[in-house]
């Protein structure tokens, strides 16, 4: 028997079959990925991960801005006059960065990129958008705050335990490889604004 192939006439060279026609699927926008394709249970887990993940930085954000009393006393809230980083970087006593986050502990650029960078990435997470940019500043920050705890270090400068339970692994990291996986696998897309941020983005694709 023939090849139905070999039989078909040869299409007219100025004309363009359609995807109906050809029996082909029709290309997406290449500037709008689709959504993941994931099993339902899959979705919902990687939407509340990231969703969850976001409100972390987004809750650190709103208690040091305003002092809500969890980690920030009303008292010592950026709204008030308080400074984000200086409880934190002032009494890092451990790792060879110690000197360094003295010196900038409590500079208004140092609370100002910090908060910033809570907020970004808090709301980015949370709503799926700029996932390229939070994968870079997301972890850039959790690394950041991980030399100041230093975990490979047994005993701080002044001789005392610092109860690191890990010779290197820690939580900051653990944030941190989640944040990359999650952009990588295209989160922000399943149950976020991921395609509509695409759209309104267009060709800058590193805004996504």
């Amino acid at each position: 028997m023939a090849s139905p192939i070999i039989d078909r006439p040869s299409p007219d060279p100025g004309h363009q079959p359609t995807a109906a026609v050809a029996g082909a699927v029709p290309a997406s926008n290449p500037q709008v990925p689709d959504t993941p394709r994931f099993g339902l249970g899959a979705q919902v887990a990687i939407a509340l991960l990231r969703v969850a993940l976001g409100f972390i930085f987004l809750w650190a954000f709103l208690d040091k801005f305003f002092g809500l009393g969890y980690s920030t006393p009303s008292e010592k809230a950026w709204i008030h006059g308080g400074s984000p980083t200086n409880g934190f970087l002032s009494t890092v006593a451990v790792g060879p960065f110690e000197s360094v986050y003295h010196s900038i502990a409590g500079t208004w650029w140092a609370n100002g990129l910090f908060m910033l960078g809570l907020l970004g990435i808090g709301l980015g997470l949370i709503l799926g958008v700029a996932m390229k940019i939070i994968a870079v500043a997301g972890p850039l920050l959790l690394v950041l705050m991980w030399t100041a705890a230093w975990p490979l270090a047994q005993f701080t400068s002044a001789g005392k335990p610092t109860s690191s339970s890990n010779p290197f692994l820690d939580v900051h990291l653990i944030y941190a490889l989640t944040i990359i996986v999650l952009a990588l696998i295209g989160a922000g897309r399943v149950y976020g604004l991921g395609n509509w941020w695409a759209k309104v983005t267009g060709h800058i694709t590193w805004l996504r």
